[in-house]
């Protein structure tokens, strides 16, 4: 059996404005790799918990790498693989080119979006450290939880079960997982 790692400190709040506050003094304290579950969404958190999303940019980087792979394929078969002089028309002709080049943009960025979502969100993955807190299922209910990664550069600067304590939080319990 392998030993258990740490995977943070969860707090849990009972209302939502005690998590944005305490976010807001984690955010403001240094602490930059932190999770919020919450029952019902809270934009404000957004501001406060930042997260890198790459996905926009993967799906921008396959749909223009369907329209270049759309162009380049029709324009090596039109001009070099099989060339076919119709009526004195140019063979290498782009707007004849479009419909396909449109259709591999829209695969290649729907295959990146669907991929890309599983491989961020780390799907498929059947168990998470924070299942093992006790008491997270009422994250889906009426409980917000606050957690501070380990993989934070700061996380062992201060004491994160005091700091968390400080800022009003119920329970905080160690991730172990």
């Amino acid at each position: 059996m392998s030993k258990a790692t740490m995977h943070g400190i969860m707090a849990e709040f009972s209302t939502s404005e005690e998590l944005i506050r305490a976010a807001t003094v984690a955010r403001d304290s240094g602490f930059t790799r932190m999770e919020a579950y919450s029952p019902l969404p809270l934009p404000e958190l957004d501001d406060i918990i930042r997260h890198r999303n790459w996905l926009p940019p993967l799906v921008l980087a396959a749909g223009a790498t369907g329209t270049l792979t759309g162009y380049v394929l029709q324009t090596y078969i039109a001009i070099w693989d099989y060339p076919t002089n119709i009526g004195g028309r140019p063979l290498h002709s782009w707007p004849a080119f479009v419909v396909i080049m449109f259709e591999l943009t829209v695969l290649f960025a729907a295959l990146a979006a669907f991929f890309g979502t599983l491989i961020f969100n780390g799907f498929p993955s059947p168990y998470h450290a924070a299942a093992n807190v006790p008491g997270f299922e009422r994250a889906s209910q009426d409980r917000f939880f606050l957690c501070i990664k380990a993989s934070d550069p700061n996380f062992h600067r201060v004491d994160e079960p005091a700091f968390l304590h400080e800022l009003r939080s119920e329970r905080v319990e160690p991730i172990v997982g």
